[in-house]
């Protein structure tokens, strides 16, 4: 239960955090590239590399601690950085395939379902 309340007010954190972010970052690059998830993912992404790399050396106090920071925070803030974390360990597993696969079907599927789904809603 602990650590699902963790997860939670990691969640609720890092919602916050990536909205704020896109406010701050539409203010100073008001273009139409989307700057503001492009610099969301990334950091997100640095982040929950830290902190898996904390965690690996030993350095987090204990699991709550990881799952807030990284299933919570950098889950709420970028489901992105979840995705590079796993990407990483099929490359570190030497699963060449399934780093390929993964990252082709989950690109691919998940622009696909995006267009398909507002078609779908267009179309009612």
């Amino acid at each position: 239960m602990r650590i699902l309340l963790a997860i939670g007010a990691g969640g609720f954190l890092g919602a916050i955090a990536r909205y704020l972010m896109q406010l701050i970052t539409v203010k100073w690059l008001p273009l139409a590239f989307p700057y503001g998830t492009l610099i969301v993912n990334v950091v997100g992404c640095f982040l929950i590399g830290i902190f898996y790399g904390l965690a690996d050396r030993g350095n987090m106090q204990s699991p709550e601690w990881k799952f807030f920071l990284t299933t919570g925070f950098c889950g709420g803030f970028t489901t992105f950085s979840t995705f590079s974390y796993e990407v990483y360990t099929l490359w570190k597993l030497d699963h060449t395939f399934y780093f390929s696969l993964y990252i082709g079907l989950s690109l691919t599927l998940s622009i696909l379902a995006t267009f398909l789904a507002i078609s779908l809603v267009r179309s009612i």
